[in-house]
């Protein structure tokens, strides 16, 4: 990815974010695409919106090492403006293989543009957060990104409460992998 010339986010950004985490976790998070913060360290989520994510992993007893955290465009758009159909395609690939390569369980995504990526037809994210999916053996939960209790104070427990029902649906995905 460093060496990525696909679309032309890599002529603004600083680093790439491929992502980070535990490679044999159960739950990969997938976001839209890295902040200023993340493009200055080369990490994904440690801005502010990651902060917000350390605190609901948290209440769900979870911490950033369990669990792999990833976008669905590996550079930043400029100005934090929302990744162009063309850049999200440019990095398919490279999400393809993180997951191809990681195998998890459950895949979250934070907000509608992840959204939009692995399930264009359920919907809204304002309609759908909080349900879980299952597309091609893979089951996806549809969340709102964390970023939006910080612009919207009254999101967050609605953030909160969808989060809890991470450790549900994995309940209910090796329910069903017994059987």
């Amino acid at each position: 990815m460093k060496e990525c010339k696909k679309c032309p986010l890599y002529k603004l950004a600083k680093n790439p974010v491929p992502g980070g985490g535990d490679i044999n976790c159960q739950i990969m998070f997938i976001g839209e695409g890295p902040g200023e913060k993340e493009d200055e360290l080369g990490q994904p989520f440690v801005g502010k919106a990651g902060k917000m994510l350390d605190e609901m992993l948290e209440s769900i007893d979870l911490k950033r090492d369990q669990v792999y955290i990833a976008n669905v465009v590996k550079h930043r758009p400029p100005g934090n403006r929302d990744p162009k159909p063309e850049e999200v395609q440019a990095c398919w690939p490279y999400l393809q293989k993180q997951i191809e390569i990681i195998k998890p369980k459950l895949i979250v995504c934070l907000g509608r543009h992840s959204l939009g990526r692995f399930l264009p037809s359920v919907g809204s994210i304002s309609v759908v957060h909080g349900r879980c999916f299952v597309k091609k053996n893979q089951a996806y939960m549809a969340l709102y990104h964390p970023a939006v209790a910080l612009y919207n104070g009254s999101m967050r427990k609605t953030l909160f409460e969808d989060f809890k029902k991470i450790k549900i649906a994995l309940c209910k995905i090796e329910e069903k992998n017994k059987t």
